[in-house]
């Protein structure tokens, strides 16, 4: 590419350092240009392409190169043979860890632990900036109400506070206090925004969210992120009420960067500015790099319509060179905070980084306190392995290291996997015999050849244990699912083990909520363990033989039925709310009923409008109880604190944890508000036959939302407080809010 005389010189601008102005003082123009391009690694070798793409100054980051060496090799060229050794950013999806592999960011969400969280992203920042990586593309912080979409296995759940408080937990992890410091990698928050209400969850579709919905839902974890720091943002592929977000000026300009005041750069989604054009928003190539530069999109990732367009651009004025010298600063900030410029090229020494021992602790932990226990009749769990003689195991998720990883691991070594087998046989004393039979080849099997041996098993044991599930590439970017059953003929397996009379145990793996009502009834307990990771065999382990205790809450809610999503807690009430009293099934219907003889209410006709599992819903193998509801005043000005105080009691046999969760319902305001809204939640330690005070603390900023006229602020009136174990509580105070 012909690359013109440098344009104007940039002065010393007082938002960058003095090394990046003085940088980009003396940089020529498609050096400026090459800060914006992100592309391709070449998987563990430099091809003399990229190599002197690199010296040229053409390349400003590298995705997906992890090989340490060549990570060295491209930075020692940049560095060191390009003009002015502006070193280059790695990037790398390091999701839910890179060699140690945690539960799926969803799994880590039904932790309710933010402190868990943040040292899971600290370890993965650790192990992978071992090669060389000094940057991901996580957290993914988008609100997921639709279980059909694969990249809910990604997301924090459907709840706003929740998402932002784990969102802010892993951008901490993966940067720490200061990005310089050994081990510390640049986060980005993505998709911005709106990616996760893609029209029948199928990804990269259209998302259409009225302004008010997104600034109140699916706006708040982006706006935490940025106030925590992070580095970058990435926008999403969809398209967002008529203007695709790599596109969108309005959400990148006057949002992100007018409003929120966000001080890091934006970088495209894969190819998400030459797809621009195939949106239709732009006619070509040229007009794509064009209407995304001037939206606010600093970095293109992989496509090269910034490299071949940008130069004509500025010289038909249609983009500005301030705006250039603008995001080129702000990258070279990143890589500053990073402390690239200062850091020495050097061959990596991985041995001590992957799978140290304290690492693998913290995933087994927060492995543990993901699983979700969603029924346990008669206190089937946990298994008293002194006393039981036989153990089934069965299922093709009971032995398979690769699959209990889950999505988008690049870099995870199934070989390294514990799996429920190996870690169950090692748990149990000699005297318990545990025989596995897979029954299917796959989760997506329909043959039932290996049926016989599993049934023939089962009849024999005192307990069956069954993996079920639904394999890693079933979730996951472009990998979503109209039908939520379980696949293959599971369904048929359990049924078939039910006929056998014995107790059911059904431990669930999987990268999204499954519609479970069909066999909800047929078994005994069950375990959503969502895909856990490395240390997924001990963790269940423990929870199956009572060596640690169900935590995990849901993070997302579980429909009856597909037909139901989108089904979250945090609705709005409608004119006409679903009651219990309203209610009447379709066959209940008397023929040739008058048309308005059902009550008239927001209902399918064909399933209770309740969800199966509530948003928030978990149990343990001790149970709670919550009483002594207290406000410090029923009515307090826009200054005062309210102390909300719960006394919650173990009455059960278990010491154990549980996760007090406090919602509030602004009960008339100037736009609908939602029937509930989680606004704070405490994970507590109770011990068995104790009773613990549970304080709250809510101020003005928790009673504010966006009114109707796009203003952030609380108004005055009447309010709803809840607290208890799940979304459902009943447990219900009152207060108001007064001017003055």
């Amino acid at each position: 590419m012909h690359v013109a005389a440098d344009m104007a010189k940039v002065s010393s601008n007082p938002r960058f350092s003095e090394r990046v102005s003085q940088l980009l003082s003396n940089m020529h123009l498609h050096e400026k240009i090459g800060q914006l391009c992100q592309v391709s690694g070449c998987e563990g070798h430099v091809s003399e392409h990229l190599a002197q793409q690199v010296r040229d100054g053409w390349v400003g980051s590298v995705i997906n190169e992890v090989d340490g060496p060549t990570v060295n090799y491209l930075q020692h060229i940049a560095k060191q043979e390009s003009r002015l050794g502006i070193p280059l950013l790695i990037g790398r999806d390091v999701i839910h860890g890179f060699k140690t592999i945690f539960p799926i960011p969803l799994g880590q969400a039904a932790s309710w632990n933010a402190e868990l969280v943040e040292q899971a992203a600290r370890i993965a920042a650790l192990e992978a900036n071992s090669v060389g990586v000094n940057w991901t593309f996580a957290p993914m912080i988008d609100i997921s109400r639709d279980p059909r979409w694969g990249r809910i296995a990604e997301s924090l759940g459907e709840d706003p506070y929740l998402c932002s408080i784990l969102g802010a937990a892993m951008v901490d992890g993966f940067q720490g206090t200061d990005m310089s410091e050994s081990g510390q990698i640049a986060a980005c928050a993505k998709h911005f925004a709106g990616y996760g209400a893609t029209e029948s969850g199928r990804d990269y579709g259209t998302t259409n969210i009225p302004e008010n919905e997104l600034r109140n839902i699916y706006l708040p974890p982006f706006k935490m992120a940025s106030d925590s720091g992070a580095a970058t943002f990435m926008s999403s592929f969809s398209d967002l009420n008529g203007v695709p977000a790599s596109g969108n000026r309005w959400l990148m300009k006057k949002i992100l960067r007018e409003e929120w005041g966000f001080k890091g750069f934006v970088v495209s989604d894969w190819e998400s500015i030459y797809q621009l054009e195939i949106h239709g928003l732009t006619e070509n190539s040229r007009d794509s790099a064009q209407k995304a530069f001037n939206a606010g999109l600093d970095m293109e990732m992989v496509s090269t319509t910034y490299r071949e367009h940008l130069e004509e651009l500025l010289e038909t004025k249609q983009v500005d060179i301030a705006q250039v010298d603008h995001s080129v600063g702000l990258i070279l900030s990143v890589k500053e905070q990073l402390g690239l410029f200062d850091k020495d090229c050097q061959s990596p020494d991985t041995a001590d980084a992957f799978y140290q021992q304290e690492s693998l602790d913290v995933a087994k932990q927060i492995a543990t306190q993901s699983c979700v226990l969603l029924k346990n009749h008669n206190q089937t769990l946990p298994i008293n392995a002194q006393e039981t003689q036989h153990i089934a195991l069965i299922g093709p998720l009971a032995d398979d290291g690769f699959e209990q990883l889950g999505t988008w691991i690049f870099d995870g070594e199934p070989q390294h996997s514990v799996t429920i087998r190996s870690a169950l046989e090692s748990a149990c004393p000699s005297s318990v015999n545990i025989t596995y039979d897979r029954a299917m080849a796959t989760t997506r099997s329909y043959t039932t050849d290996l049926y016989a041996q599993a049934l023939a098993s089962a009849n024999q044991a005192d307990v069956i244990v069954m993996c079920v599930g639904e394999e890693a590439i079933l979730s996951g970017e472009a990998h979503c699912r109209a039908d939520i059953d379980l696949p293959g003929s599971q369904m048929e397996l359990i049924e078939k083990m039910a006929e056998l009379g014995k107790p059911i145990v059904l431990v669930v793996l999987a990268g999204r909520p499954l519609t479970l009502e069909p066999i909800i009834e047929k078994v005994d307990s069950v375990l959503y363990a969502w895909h856990p990771g490395t240390m997924a065999g001990p963790a269940i382990a423990d929870l199956l033989l009572g060596e640690a205790v169900p935590s995990g809450k849901l993070p997302v809610t579980f429909p009856r039925k597909v037909g139901q999503i989108p089904l979250y807690y945090n609705q709005k009430n409608s004119g006409k709310p679903a009651t219990n009293d309203q209610y009447i099934h379709m066959n209940d219907i008397p023929p040739r009923s008058p048309q308005t003889s059902l009550g008239m209410a927001a209902i399918h006709l064909d399933t209770h409008f309740s969800p199966l599992f509530e948003f928030g819903f978990g149990l343990s193998y001790s149970q709670f109880t919550y009483s002594q509801l207290t406000l410090s005043q029923h009515h307090i000005n826009r200054s005062e604190t309210l102390e909300v105080a719960v006394t919650v009691h173990n009455t059960g046999d278990w010491d154990a944890d549980e996760v007090v969760q406090l919602y509030i319902r602004d009960l008339v305001a100037s736009a609908t508000r939602p029937v509930k809204e989680l606004k704070q939640f405490s994970r507590v330690h109770v011990k068995r036959g104790e009773h613990k005070k549970v304080i709250f603390s809510l101020n003005i900023n928790d009673l504010s939302f966006y009114n109707d006229e796009m203003q952030w602020a609380a108004e005055s009136g009447h309010f709803h407080v809840w607290v208890g174990g799940s979304s459902a509580t009943t447990l219900q105070q009152g207060f108001e809010l007064i001017d003055g």
